[in-house]
């Protein structure tokens, strides 16, 4: 099972992302998919959190996670602002969007993903600030368990009326940009 637990901002969609991501993880062959979205005084800006469990067979554990082999953020201003590495296992991996380049970050034991998603969002024509598509282009370099393709597919279903182009153009983008420290563990050979 892969534990991956989602960081950002009310209003940046890292649900939504996660919810992306869990479909086409099923789709990929992942029988077992749990995600559980935090709701309750979150409010636009506000730090929020999403998890998802996958595995390629049932999950019964629906509890919260505690110890996950992925912590995504989507904002890096988050490091300072809550515990995103909290229980991240050894040797886990962090996929971060970041202006600042990898050698900038010391996460001493875990893996390292970075891209500037929110510029590449920009660059692909996404508004401001839309950065979910894109930190899952990331997601998918970095972990290497779902194929690329497959993911872009949900993308574009995902946003049929918003811009699915644009949005699939950010997980590109993000996708080819990302630097990592460490390679791919869980899951393996995806793309």
């Amino acid at each position: 099972m892969i534990e991956i637990r989602w960081h950002g901002r009310g209003g940046q969609g890292a649900i939504t992302a996660a919810k992306i991501f869990a479909t086409a993880a099923f789709q990929a062959g992942y029988t077992g998919v749990v995600m559980a979205p935090t709701f309750g005084t979150e409010r636009r800006g506000a730090p929020v959190f999403t998890s998802l469990k996958i595995a390629k067979e049932k999950i019964y554990d629906i509890s919260p996670i505690e110890t996950p082999d992925v912590v995504v953020v989507l904002d890096h201003l988050l490091l300072t602002e809550a515990d995103v590495t909290k229980g991240l296992k050894d040797g886990g991996l962090i996929v971060l969007n970041t202006p600042r380049p990898l050698a900038a970050y010391d996460f001493d034991g875990m893996r390292l993903a970075v891209a500037d998603v929110t510029a590449l969002a920009a660059e692909a024509g996404l508004p401001q600030g839309v950065v979910n598509s894109g930190i899952i282009g990331c997601l998918c370099r970095a972990l290497d368990v779902v194929p690329f393709e497959l993911v872009l597919a949900e993308i574009e279903a995902e946003f049929t009326t918003k811009r699915p182009q644009a949005n699939a153009q950010a997980a590109r983008l993000a996708y080819e940009k990302t630097t990592m420290r460490g390679g791919a563990e869980p899951g393996g050979g995806g793309s």
